[in-house]
């Protein structure tokens, strides 16, 4: 296995991409057999010990690599069946080789169910990247079967029944444990259902030269390494007034909390300055928890100009609500001229507003949900192309998009970027509020915005990964912010 790389393709670039490779003078068999190879290393690393093998195999250059697998186990002293859900014989080109080598060492056989009960290991080879509409009959029945028998799956190239485009399952998809993947990265692997239904990633580049894949541009990048999100060292003369002071307006009635996590994220992740602008019953219920911040209080939704004047950067949103208080801000908010970060019910309201647009100092952090408000549509069609729900809200509202959920999409300038970090047990009260303090406080800072939403976006998902442990379940938004600093200078 290859450096995991950061360039996602679409399935029609990875299509490229193989043509190219075999243009290069590489045949389409030689790197059909380098594929099974690197799916059987897998296996040897990972399940040594499984000698009870089912490869499962459907149509095309899928079920070809699936063959190699099954002849490179046999060789290799394993018990293998081969399934499959087509007539062998109808294959064409380098997979119908592969399945005339492993006829020299083994049968294949109808796929039932009955076979899944002798088996301690189960590699998907049924479809590939070039699947285009819904799992139905045959194919549908055999994955779900695959499921349900709870066995360990390894995925060829994707998960049978995964967009590689959008990550989105068409009718039914493999929930496998490791996926090898080859050439160019799918981007459909790393969002929406991707990440649940691959489970490790693991990548071959087929020995492909480099200078193939420099003629086929790529979609996406995928954030993996810590020298993505890194910020500069500050000197040692560096003073608070140099690092950014932070204005964070919310905190509506039974919703402080959400302006406490925020303000805690943003002196975590290293504002020299926080201020909060809250309901004025709640000051010293924000003091109290954050003697750090300077708080102040707003009677009517009105925001000091003087306040305005002294902070570098807004977030706007956490615990805010929708009632006259709150719209009176966000409306002195937008048009302050500042820049800022909107979440939650920022976004809800804004949502409501015709032809408000923003900056491009300015960031949205919605959710599929939020998403959805934006753009009018539902949460499901979000999730349907996450990638064009991200772009699409950008050029609506002409602001940086960082739209959450698993595989978070970070929309820019340029190509969107997707966080290979975080993990399930995000999923609670407060993880947005707590992001929301992070991108404030790391562009208020004076990086670049690119790089500060980067980094903040990074380094939250980071934070959430050193604080679960591991754990899928019970982390708390509090433990997020404590684990912000070991985030930033832990190198994976």
């Amino acid at each position: 296995m290859n450096t995991f790389p950061t360039h996602l393709y679409s399935a029609e670039a990875v299509a490229r991409l193989d043509k190219a490779a075999i243009k290069s003078g590489i045949p389409g068999y030689t790197l059909m057999r380098r594929a099974g190879q690197a799916v059987f290393d897998v296996i040897q690393e990972c399940y040594p010990d499984s000698t009870n093998i089912l490869v499962v195999c459907g149509a095309g250059n899928n079920a070809g690599d699936g063959y190699v697998v099954a002849r490179l186990a046999q060789q290799h002293g394993k018990s293998v069946r081969v399934a499959s859900l087509v007539e062998p014989e109808s294959l064409k080109g380098d997979a119908a080789q592969a399945y005339r080598h492993w006829q020299e060492c083994g049968d294949t056989v109808s796929f039932t169910d009955e076979l899944l009960e002798h088996t301690e290991l189960v590699v998907d080879a049924l479809l590939g990247t070039g699947l285009t509409r819904e799992v139905e009959g045959q194919w549908k029945a055999a994955i779900e079967s695959i499921n349900r028998s709870d066995l360990p799956v390894i995925a060829v190239d994707i998960p049978s029944g995964l967009n590689a485009d959008t990550g989105v399952i068409a009718g039914a998809a493999v929930n496998a444990n490791h996926t090898v993947s080859f050439i160019g990265l799918k981007k459909g692997l790393f969002t929406a259902s991707g990440r649940a239904c691959c489970g490790a990633v693991s990548f071959s580049d087929l020995q492909v030269p480099a200078s193939v894949c420099e003629g086929v541009e790529y979609d996406a990048e995928l954030l993996t390494q810590p020298a993505q999100w890194s910020l500069p060292r500050r000197r040692h003369d560096n003073h608070k007034g140099e690092n950014g002071h932070v204005l964070i307006i919310g905190g509506n009635h039974g919703m402080t909390g959400a302006v406490i996590l925020a303000a805690r994220a943003a002196l975590r992740a290293g504002a020299g300055l926080v201020s909060v602008l809250t309901r004025a019953e709640h000051v010293n219920a924000v003091v109290s928890a954050c003697p750090e911040c300077m708080v102040h209080g707003s009677m009517n939704g009105e925001i000091p100009p003087a306040l305005l004047d002294r902070v570098d950067y807004l977030a706007i949103g956490c615990g805010l609500g929708q009632d006259a208080w709150a719209q009176r801000l966000l409306y002195l908010a937008l048009i302050s001229d500042k820049p800022m970060v909107l979440d939650a019910d920022a976004l809800n309201m804004l949502a409501g507003q015709d032809g408000t647009s923003l900056t491009e100092e300015c960031i949205i952090t919605p959710h599929p949900g939020e998403a959805a408000r934006l753009l009018g549509v539902t949460a499901r069609d979000i999730q349907q192309d996450r990638f064009a729900a991200a772009l699409a809200l950008k050029q609506k509202y002409n602001a940086r998009v960082v739209l959450k959920g698993s595989g978070t999409i970070v929309q820019q300038t340029g190509r969107p970027r997707v966080c290979a970090l975080g993990n399930p047990a995000m999923a609670t009260a407060g993880m947005g509020d707590v992001l929301t303090g992070m991108i404030a406080a790391t562009v208020a800072q004076g990086y670049s915005l690119n790089r500060a939403v980067i980094a903040a976006v990074c380094r939250h998902a980071r934070a959430a990964d050193l604080a679960a442990a591991g754990d899928d379940r019970g982390l708390m938004a509090t433990d997020v912010i404590e684990h912000i600093r070991a985030a930033a200078s832990q190198v994976t």
